[in-house]
């Protein structure tokens, strides 16, 4: 039978032994985390509870209940989890948004910043004992990086602590610095002009000319140009089909995916530049489906950075030197849209998932100002 007292309520259980509970100021029921052997153990247990709550309210303190503080303890019996550790495990098993692992580069890339930005100050440190002040410190320290990679390494310190609340390894995430994952703002490129297009491709060496035409004028990724393969030039439609991409990780080339499922796209190629296409097919690439339309020396995939040594040449024979090899994209991209294509035409060209990117591209080019004033007064003049 119950005994309800002043402040609680002890129950003898038919083992013999007792059980004290209470109501709390949150009004729910919490109960000892053990019985007692005698009344008096658990009369003494309830006055002590009685008394917390008691100077919670004097101080105006947040009272922890019983169960709260045994969690605690148990935590902090448990073996400490070290953010090194951690870390490694979190790439490991990271997923993307349709549950798939990391991709190659991307987890190497993490790997990266996690051993050079991370590990020197967080790895041995026990995961729950990152502090808001530790993260403040860490990126100041870390502010000599560039602007790009110190933002990457704060996001990525932010994921794996977030995953660490919801592993309920801790309460809530340190990280919050307001600012500090975005990225620097991108330089502005000033697209290639077709004559600069024409003088870029004049200098690099001939088995790569078209490389320079396509991905002006066709706007695709580095990985999707390096890719290609004769199966993939739909001769009779004049298009690219854009099935698959190569990314270039320590260890060799990886070929996957295109960069997103919109990266999966026929891109037609304009009528002006076919006849180069299918000049390169005639004399460059080798008959077999499979047979890359741009391969290097070996006969493999062309590195980025092997590219980029024939196209350092070229840039500059086009007084170019500001280019890279991406804002030939940037280029086919604006150029799209000088002469009209819709946000939603963009997205498909380019195999942007979202139309945030695209709409990058819809920015004003050289004189374009010019133009809508001029046709603003054709307006007026009825014309």
């Amino acid at each position: 039978m119950a005994e309800r007292r002043d402040f609680g309520t002890i129950r003898r259980l038919p083992s013999g032994r007792y059980q004290a509970t209470y109501i709390g100021p949150d009004l729910g029921r919490h109960k000892a985390p053990s019985t007692f052997e005698k009344r008096d153990l658990a009369v003494v247990w309830l006055r002590n509870e009685q008394r917390m709550i008691e100077d919670a309210v004097a101080d105006e303190l947040r009272w922890v209940s019983p169960e709260e503080r045994l969690a605690a303890s148990r935590r902090k019996a448990e073996p400490k989890v070290r953010f090194g550790e951690y870390g490694a495990k979190w790439i490991v098993e990271r997923r993307n948004s349709k549950g798939e692992p990391l991709r190659a580069l991307t987890r190497k890339d993490y790997e990266l910043v996690l051993a050079k930005y991370l590990v020197p100050t967080f790895g041995d440190r026990p995961i729950d004992q990152i502090t808001r002040a530790d993260v403040r410190t860490w990126h100041t320290k870390v502010g000599t990086a560039a602007p790009r990679t110190r933002a990457k390494a704060y996001g990525l310190l932010r994921a794996i602590m977030n995953t660490a609340v919801d592993d309920e390894l801790i309460a809530a995430s340190p990280v919050h610095i307001r600012g500090a994952g975005a990225q620097a703002i991108k330089r502005k490129v000033e697209p290639a002009t077709p004559a600069e297009i024409e003088l870029m491709a004049d200098a690099m060496p001939p088995r790569l000319r078209a490389s320079v035409i396509i991905s002006a004028w066709c706007a695709l990724r580095y990985g999707e140009l390096a890719e290609l393969r004769r199966k993939d030039i739909d001769v009779k439609r004049q298009l690219i089909r854009v099935r698959r991409a190569v990314t270039f990780p320590p260890g060799g080339p990886v070929v996957g995916p295109p960069k997103s499922d919109a990266g999966v796209r026929d891109v037609s190629i304009p009528p002006h530049i076919w006849p180069v296409v299918e000049e390169h097919l005639k004399e460059y690439v080798r008959p077999t489906p499979d047979a890359l339309l741009f391969p290097s020396e070996g006969r493999g995939h062309i590195w980025h950075s092997g590219m980029n040594n024939y196209f350092s040449k070229a840039r500059t024979a086009a007084g170019r030197e500001d280019l890279k090899w991406h804002d030939l994209r940037h280029t086919g991209a604006t150029l799209a849209a000088q002469v009209g294509a819709t946000t939603a035409e963009l997205q498909a060209r380019l195999g942007h998932s979202t139309s945030v990117a695209a709409q990058l591209y819809q920015h004003a080019a050289k004189d374009r100002d010019r133009h809508i004033a001029e046709r603003l007064s054709r307006l007026v003049d009825g014309t």
